[in-house]
This record gives C-alpha cells, structure tokens and sequence, in this order.
C-alpha cells in the first residue's frame, strides 16, 4: 500500500483553519481532498474569504455549461458598459464574434477577462442577471464563503475560501466541457466579422505533463490575490483536488502542488524558497488576517 493511503488512514482529519503535520506550501492558504472523498488531506487556513481572481472563472463556465444555452451561437463582443477593477487588455477586437464554446474554452485556458465578459453580457437575463445567477449556483453548492460581483475576477470583491473552491472543483468536474476546455493546451481562435484568428495557450504549465494528468485546471492572479490555483490531477493512482491561494511568484503555486504530491506519496514535507515563504508569513501575521482567521 502506498504511503499516502496508509496517511489517509492512519493521520485524523483536522478540522477547518487548524493545522497538522503536512507538506510545506508557499500559499497562504490551501485545501486538499480527494475527488471522491468528503474530507480535506490537507488544509491551511481553509475557510478564509481571500480574493481569487480568475479562479472565478470556474464558476462563470459553470453557469454558461448549466444554463443550456446554445454552445455553437455566434456571440458578439461588445465595448464594455462599465471599467473593468483592473487591467482588462485583450487582443480581441470590439464587435467581432466568436461561438460561445470557443469563448468560453478561451476563458478557462487562457483566462481571457474579454470572453468571460462576453459570456455574461451574452446571457439572456444579461450581465447583472449572469452575476446573480453565479452567487446563486455558490449557495446551492454550500459555498458559504464566496461572494462574485463579476464573472472575471478582475475584481478583489470576488472572495472564496480554498474549502469552498473544492465544492466548486467537484461541481465543475461533472462537466465534459469544462474538463476539456480547462486542460486544453492550445487553441487557435477562429474569429469573425472581421475574420481573423489568435492562438492561446494555457496559463498551467502543467497540463502539458502527462505525468501530471490534469483533469481539471484554473489559474488566477491580482495583487490583491497572490497567485491562484485550482487543480485535478492524478497522484499516486487517485483524482486529487488542489486548491492553492495567494503565493508569491507564478511558480509558487506549481512548487505547491508538486510538494503536495511527494507528500501524499512519501510524507516529506519538502522545502519553500526564502523569499515565497516570507510572502506566507507575512499574509499570515495576525496583523495581515482579517478577524484573526
């Protein structure tokens, strides 16, 4: 038997925002579970509302996917009708169109803020309606830590804990589409009106590792956030969820997620760079953390 299923079995479960022997991470706050398992493996500060940036873009294809909508209808992209709350560059150009399943595979892949924009101005009970519907879908799930006022994560309004962001993970994961347009590695976009096309890729490098084999994959960053990231992969033989928020650099949350995996298979705990694990610290202060959490 593996060691790390002799762990699930042998180390007692911690409940939520304590700690126990595990893996060393760089983020701030984390949340690991089995696909198919109701408890978390390993947790850090799990309940904690923090920013996620363009992790909420899971639950904007989560809302597109469940709401029937035709996936082939051409959708037009249309000037914005309020400032994005941070940089919203995009190479897509104003009053083009793309089928809604492209411009939602660009959002998941390449996080593009334009077509998860797009994806919400589209619905039927426009922008606003697409917003409530996202905080809806998050009280069905239980997600009692979440709160979304956009369908980028452009804004620091949107919060989530990383316990929350593992019910979204298992809710997403029922979906074919959103399985495959996450974990596509790259994509040529075919445009039209005028007709053109860009190419993406995706921010995870490592849904291009099959040793990885990633099922499922959002990554995020703001300022305000750190970097983000929300994960299936296979480790050790089994479908493992990892939720990792606010660390340092882009390869910090990367780092995490490979400690993770040794841990899971050997109990080492693994060694975080000097300047990621003073950014941990210093998110953690008692000072930094909002009512003490």
């Amino acid at each position: 038997m593996r060691l790390w299923l002799l762990l699930l079995v042998l180390v007692p479960f911690a409940n939520h925002g304590k700690t126990f022997e595990g893996p060393n991470l760089a983020s701030a706050s984390a949340a690991v579970a089995l696909v198919d398992g109701n408890n978390l493996l390993v947790e850090k500060f799990a309940d904690r509302p923090v920013p996620v940036a363009s992790v909420t873009k899971l639950m904007t294809a989560l809302v597109v996917v469940e709401s029937g909508l035709d996936m082939n209808e051409w959708l037009t992209f249309e000037e914005r009708h309020l400032p994005a709350a941070a940089n919203a560059w995009t190479r897509i150009r104003v009053g083009s169109q793309l089928r809604r399943k492209d411009v939602l595979r660009i959002a998941l892949m390449a996080s593009e803020n334009f077509a998860a924009y797009t994806l919400a101005r589209s619905f039927p009970k426009g922008f606003d309606g697409f917003v409530e519907a996202m905080n809806n879908k998050a009280r069905v799930l239980g997600m009692a830590n979440t709160r979304f006022v956009d369908p980028t994560g452009l804004s620091a309004q949107n919060v989530s804990s990383a316990a929350d962001l593992i019910l979204l993970a298992k809710a997403a994961l029922k979906h074919p589409q959103i399985r495959e347009y996450s974990t596509t590695g790259y994509f040529r976009a075919e445009f039209r009106k005028p007709r053109y096309s860009l190419s993406y890729g995706n921010t995870n490098s490592l849904v291009h590792s099959e040793r990885w084999g990633v099922s499922l994959s959002k990554t995020g960053y703001l300022k305000e956030a750190g970097r983000c990231l929300v994960m299936v992969s296979d480790m050790g033989g089994k479908d493992v969820i990892t939720v990792l928020l606010d660390s340092l650099g882009t390869r910090s949350p990367m780092g995490d997620a490979g400690r993770i995996k040794r841990w899971l298979a050997t109990g080492e705990p693994g060694s975080v760079a000097k300047a990621a694990r003073l950014y941990e610290q210093e998110k953690n202060a008692p000072s930094s953390v909002p009512n003490g959490q």
